[in-house]
């Protein structure tokens, strides 16, 4: 197992799985190229308090997507999501704890909607907290 760190979340990926940041977001791809999950944090300050909700965040910026379900991975819960667009299928993920807001997009050809999702799942529900978060 690979392990990827940030300083507000860490996860652990498959072997044959891997990993790059770019552009302030982290690139995750397995050997065959089915498709990609990309995680971007955000952080809010600590004395801003939550006045909006995770729901209302995903359903403002991804109208795309009709019904979220709730999903937590470890430490971290939120909603997700999915839809199609221009022969892909993305499944968004709006994912909170602490002051860390993650948005995870995976996205993949509508043909090979479902194949990796197994693997994904597995990845994500090793996310733990990052150093940054663990800091009273």
């Amino acid at each position: 197992m690979n392990i990827v760190e940030t300083d507000y979340w860490c996860l652990m990926l498959p072997p044959e799985w891997s990993a790059e940041e770019e552009e302030g977001s982290v690139l995750i791809t397995d050997q065959d190229g089915i498709g990609e999950l990309a995680i971007t944090t955000l952080v809010r300050e600590p004395d801003d308090a939550l006045d909006t909700s995770l729901s209302e965040i995903a359903q403002t910026e991804s109208p795309e997507v009709s019904s979220w379900a709730a999903a937590t991975f470890g430490h971290f819960s939120g909603v997700t999501g999915q839809f199609t667009e221009e022969g892909a299928v993305l499944q968004e993920w709006y994912l909170s704890h602490g002051v860390a807001l993650l948005y995870c997009t995976y996205v993949c050809d509508v043909e090979d909607a479902g194949m990796d999702m197994p693997a994904v799942e597995e990845i994500l529900g090793t996310l733990v907290p990052g150093d940054a978060l663990l800091v009273d």
